[in-house]
């Protein structure tokens, strides 16, 4: 998958999907959807691909393009750090297995959030992007403070022959789906409802770095995942996982383990760590890579009035995970 961060790197012309995308959820395949079954003929020398030395050879077709924004404009306008269901690492590895062609990061800066609706959908959509199509959910707004509608928008992609399509995110239990929702059941420890939401289970990923090894000194050795400072983290507490990774062998497949997110209280921790034991395998971890996929919420966290207190805690913890993984998979 091509990636662009700028308007003079991308491959044109394009099928775009627009959105914030964070967590690449169910309702967002939805619309991201259009763009990969856009299937328009590209006569002569329409297409094109803007000159670069490492660009892909390409051509001759309309790009399935995913336009997204960096920083998030909640970042952009609150001044905060925001935590992401899926930073762009994450969100680049989920898009390339949808097949998207290319993922487009526009900088969202003060320059971008003053454009007019008119001079976003000239400059971005349509000298920018050379878009054929375009996909938005129905709740797409754009331009400076939001102004711009998606009647708007077709109004004034119209005249260039450019079709929008609007698309009703799936509903979930009787609501839409969205990011905020997934937010809200992995808060709540609510692993199930924010996997069936995702479309897949929620995942941390990053290398194992060194830890203070208490772990292994109750019989529970633990790899402390250094994950990306900008992911969301769900729930403190306890949870069944599965773990892989394909840098290390006999972890290419899935392996069950147990999760603790927390800052440790029992020790007077005094950071938020993310731990992992795995119950099947044994091995050297330090500096490589994991993936852990969320399965279920074991229990909260909490502070127990000793080493002895905790190591068997830890024991009822693998067992109960070790049950679920028999009719889990």
């Amino acid at each position: 998958m091509w990636i662009a961060s700028s308007l003079n790197r991308v491959l044109t012309p394009t099928a775009a999907a627009l959105g914030n995308f964070d967590g690449v959820h169910r309702g967002h395949v939805q619309v991201i959807q259009p763009a990969l079954d856009f299937d328009a003929p590209v006569m002569g020398t329409q297409a094109k691909i803007v000159p670069a030395s490492e660009s892909p050879e390409l051509g001759g077709k309309t790009y399935s393009t995913v336009v997204t924004f960096s920083p998030h404009p909640q970042e952009f306008f609150s001044g905060q750090p925001r935590a992401l269901l899926t930073p762009a690492p994450e969100k680049v590895r989920v898009l390339e297995a949808l097949g998207v062609d290319q993922l487009v990061l526009l900088p969202f800066n003060r320059e971008l959030a003053s454009l007019s609706a008119e001079d976003f959908v000239t400059q971005i959509l349509i000298q920018g992007l050379r878009c054929q199509s375009v996909s938005v959910g129905k709740d797409f707004r754009f331009g400076q403070k939001r102004a711009g509608t998606i009647v708007e928008l077709r109004s004034l992609l119209a005249p260039h022959g450019v079709k929008v399509e609007t698309v009703a995110l799936k509903q979930s239990e009787g609501r839409r789906i969205s990011s905020s929702r997934v937010r809200e059941a992995l808060l709540a420890g609510e692993v199930a409802i924010a996997n069936e939401l995702l479309g897949y289970r929620y995942q941390l990923q990053g290398p194992v770095i060194q830890g203070q090894q208490l772990g292994r000194t109750i019989g529970f050795p633990t790899a402390n995942l250094q994950v990306d400072e900008q992911k969301f983290l769900p729930r403190h507490g306890v949870y069944a996982v599965w773990v892989s990774s394909l840098a290390v062998p006999g972890l290419e497949q899935p392996q069950p383990g147990v999760m603790n997110i927390g800052d440790r209280p029992t020790v007077n921790g005094q950071a938020v760590t993310v731990e992992v034991h795995l119950l099947d395998w044994q091995g050297d971890l330090y500096g490589k890579g994991l993936t852990v996929e969320l399965v279920d919420f074991i229990r909260p966290q909490q502070k127990f009035d000793g080493l002895d207190a905790l190591k068997a805690q830890i024991g009822r913890d693998c067992a109960q995970a070790q049950a679920l993984f028999q009719t889990t998979r």
